[in-house]
């Protein structure tokens, strides 16, 4: 922190750290972003002072040095549906407690000042030294979002041993109930839930959702057994680092869905089309692996991967194969190769035009991948 208390810009301003940056200290985990909070200044003050704005909802700056991001102390007031549906009042007569009690969980609810001393009003502390995921105030009941974010934080804290507050799950059971969820904005809840994926313990963002009832607006089609099922095909995954990305997580996690529910809940989350289209090759791979290695089924495996144009989307499937089931890859890639090897060009010098040579090419391509799976 003696950079900060060194620094000119900041000079006579009543500024601390707040949030994960605190929060992680703590838990000992390395500290890569500081926020800061800025107590008793204006806009003007900071303009004045060479920060940059960014805000478009409320007073946050960006350090002309740094980067680092400095918000003004505020307070916020419902206002309306969603997450975004929130009055926000930022003046310099909000104070640190004001600002801190605005937020979602007690351990993001610690501020540090420049010479060190924590300010903790709501005994985040002692939540970090008990494991737990607490709300700070009722007023976390106003935010649908902050489902989602508790949610999100046990996936990332569960292998500390965390667990959530059961007063706080009550209230998002309440949340889930009152029908402010349908509010979110899709886009908004796949970033939560990406996030979440990415994290050590994924598994648990879902569970707690199934929990307190979210699962009902936002995963239908993961809930009860499917849920199990989902959790079990993802789990693999969480030991493998080429398949460490949350696009790769939900597509296992999706995979033992029918194709109909797969695309419900691409359409209801508004996924990526990147993400739609991995849920859907990763099932069509499950399902060649689970059933016959027949030529005509590995064929159709390929077909439906759009191989001949993009052959990147096999090679990707290439490498699943060599994670989940390492004994039918190089089978798979001499299939895969032979196959590639079919030249349209060699059928058209032999007379095939039209719908015949489509016809003709498939065959071959059968014949191909035949001989190499022998």
């Amino acid at each position: 922190m003696t950079t900060v208390q060194n620094d000119p810009r900041i000079a006579g301003l009543e500024v601390y750290r707040v949030g994960g940056a605190v929060r992680d200290r703590l838990l000992g985990w390395p500290v890569y972003d500081n926020d800061w909070v800025v107590v008793g200044a204006t806009p003007e003050v900071m303009l004045q002072r060479g920060f940059k704005p960014v805000g478009r909802d409320f007073p946050v700056f960006l350090h002309p040095d740094s980067a680092e991001e400095y918000a003004l102390a505020r307070t916020e007031r419902k206002a309306g549906h969603g997450y975004a549906g929130f009055q926000v009042i930022a003046s310099p007569e909000v104070t640190l407690e004001d600002d801190l009690l605005r937020r979602d969980l007690t351990i993001n609810a610690i501020a540090e000042a420049p010479d060190g001393t924590l300010i903790d009003p709501f005994h985040g502390q002692q939540d970090i030294q008990a494991r737990r995921l607490r709300h700070v105030s009722p007023a976390f009941s106003e935010d649908p979002l902050r489902v989602l974010r508790t949610a999100r934080f046990l996936a990332r804290y569960q292998p500390l041993d965390f667990v959530i507050a059961p007063e706080t799950l009550a209230l998002m059971a309440e949340v889930s109930t009152s029908g402010e969820m349908a509010f979110l904005a899709a886009e908004r809840v796949w970033q939560e839930t990406a996030k979440a994926l990415g994290e050590a313990a994924p598994a648990s963002y879902f569970v707690a959702l199934e929990d307190c009832g979210a699962s009902t607006t936002w995963w239908p089609e993961l809930s009860g057994d499917a849920l199990r099922t989902g959790i079990a095909a993802m789990t693999p995954a969480l030991e493998r680092d080429a398949l460490a990305h949350g696009d790769w997580r939900y597509a296992l996690m999706a995979s033992p869905l029918s194709e109909a529910q797969r695309d419900s809940l691409a359409q209801r989350l508004r996924l990526p089309n990147a993400v739609a289209a991995l849920a859907r090759h990763v099932a069509l791979t499950q399902t060649m692996l689970a059933g016959s290695r027949a030529p005509s089924a590995v064929a159709d495996w390929l077909e439906r991967l759009d191989a001949w144009r993009k052959p990147g989307q096999v090679d990707a499937q290439l490498m699943l194969v060599g994670e989940l089931a390492p004994a039918q890859l190089e089978t798979l890639q001499a299939a895969w190769q032979a196959a590639r090897q079919v030249s349209p060009q060699t059928l058209m010098a032999e007379g095939y035009r039209g719908a015949a040579l489509g016809a003709a090419l498939k065959e071959r391509r059968r014949l191909a991948i035949a001989e190499a799976l022998g």
